[in-house]
Formats: structure tokens, C-alpha cells, sequence
């Protein structure tokens, strides 16, 4: 497994698309491996699946990748990047991952696509149909600690009066909605960072290399973390 950074130009025509097409996105991203690496519409491989996010600060725009085979992000550099100076970082994962243990605290980051599941009966026909809704932050909070609870670790905790909360915020809440094919896809995004507690390091490694949520696709369900 591998982790990739890429700085991105805030200044480029390149940039601007990337930040508002999950689609183009997407795209560069997964052509970012030879055909060789059998990658999917989804970003699935034989080895593993493609991971991608975009992280803004004030002045700083990144693009960071988990793949399961090395990439070449020289397009994206070029059409996006600052290809006169910096091109990208790639570290193994494996050493991370396999370093994980039982009570480890790290501090987190994810951008994912925090909805549930309603079932819409269609009016003059028997069958139910599964859609989804997006949620308000409060949702989005619950729906973090239930994905925590399925893949391997627990949310840290800070005091705030005489109760115990979240150690987690939402740094960015927003919707997208873009055309593919036929069909529009509505996404509801949340930025979530925080402090975590390792419960059990085989399935933390999972949600690390395989993505938490949906719309894995199109940005969301990266986790990394970072020391605590």
C-alpha cells in the first residue's frame, strides 16, 4: 500500500476543476496507473482499491492518494500542480499500518459521505426501493461514532463542564450534485477531524486501505491519521 501527496496550484484552471468536479477528479486520478493495474470505474483493482481526497487550508491545496500499487501523478502535476518545482511525495504504507495496536491514540482526518438509508414505497406498486438522505452535523456525529464502533476504533473524548464529548469536529459541511450518464448523483459531504483510540488494529487497517462509507468514487471515505 502507498500514500501520495500531491500540492496542487490554487492559482490553475486545473485546480479550480479538480476542487469542483468529483468527476474530473476522479479521472486523473485513476489514470494515475497503468492498464496493467485493471482499474475499475469504481477505483477497484485486483490488489486493493483507490483512495482520494482533496484537503484545503487557508493557502494550501493537497491531493492525497492510497493505492494499492505505486502511482505516477506527472499529469496531475502538470496540468494542476507546480511542475517547475515540486512534483509529489509517496511513502509505503505498510509500515504504518502495520505498526497499529490496541490503544493507540492518533489524531484523524476524513471526508466522507455520511447518509442513511430510507425505504421510499413507490406509490401504486408493492416494492420498496432503498435511497438515500443526508443528515444535519448532529447526524453526521452519530453516524461517525456507529462507522467507529464497525471498523476498529473509538472516538477520544474531552471534557466540556461536568460531561465527557466527542473529541471530533466537522471542519466542512457541503453538497454536491453533478451529472454521470444519465443519472444525477447528490452527495452530501462532511470533513471530520479529531482524536481517536485504536480498539482493533486489523479492522482500523481495513477502514485505512479500503475507505469508510460510500461515494468512495468521488472523495470521500479516506481516513489517515497522523500522531496524536
Amino acid at each position: 500500500m502507498y500514500l501520495s501527496r500531491i500540492p496542487l496550484n490554487p492559482a490553475r484552471k486545473g485546480t479550480r476543476l479538480f476542487v469542483t468536479s468529483p468527476q474530473i477528479t476522479h479521472a486523473a486520478v485513476m489514470t494515475s496507473f497503468p492498464p496493467s493495474d485493471h482499474v475499475d470505474d469504481a477505483g477497484s483493482t485486483e490488489n486493493g482499491r483507490i483512495l482520494w481526497r482533496i484537503d484545503r487550508a487557508e493557502n494550501t491545496i493537497h491531493l492525497y492518494v492510497v493505492s494499492p500499487t505505486r502511482p505516477d501523478f506527472t499529469h496531475i502535476v502538470e496540468q494542476a500542480g507546480w511542475p517547475t518545482t515540486t512534483t509529489w511525495a509517496t511513502r509505503d504504507y505498510r509500515d504504518l499500518l502495520d505498526d497499529l495496536a490496541t490503544g493507540q491514540r492518533w489524531h484523524f482526518r476524513l471526508t466522507a459521505n455520511p447518509v442513511r438509508r430510507a425505504m421510499d414505497r413507490q406509490r401504486n406498486d408493492s416494492t420498496e426501493r432503498g435511497r438515500t438522505t443526508g443528515l444535519d452535523s448532529g447526524g453526521q456525529l452519530q453516524w461517525l461514532q456507529r462507522k467507529a464502533a464497525d471498523h476498529g476504533f473509538e472516538l477520544g473524548q474531552c471534557v466540556s463542564g461536568d460531561s465527557k464529548e466527542p473529541d471530533v469536529i466537522i471542519t466542512d459541511r457541503r453538497s454536491v450534485t453533478f451529472q454521470r450518464h444519465s443519472h444525477t448523483v447528490s452527495l452530501s459531504i462532511a470533513t471530520f477531524e479529531g482524536t481517536l483510540q485504536v480498539t482493533d488494529p486489523q479492522r482500523l487497517r481495513g477502514a485505512l486501505a479500503g475507505g469508510i462509507g460510500r461515494a468512495k468514487g468521488y472523495g470521500c471515505g479516506l481516513l489517515t491519521l497522523a500522531p496524536a
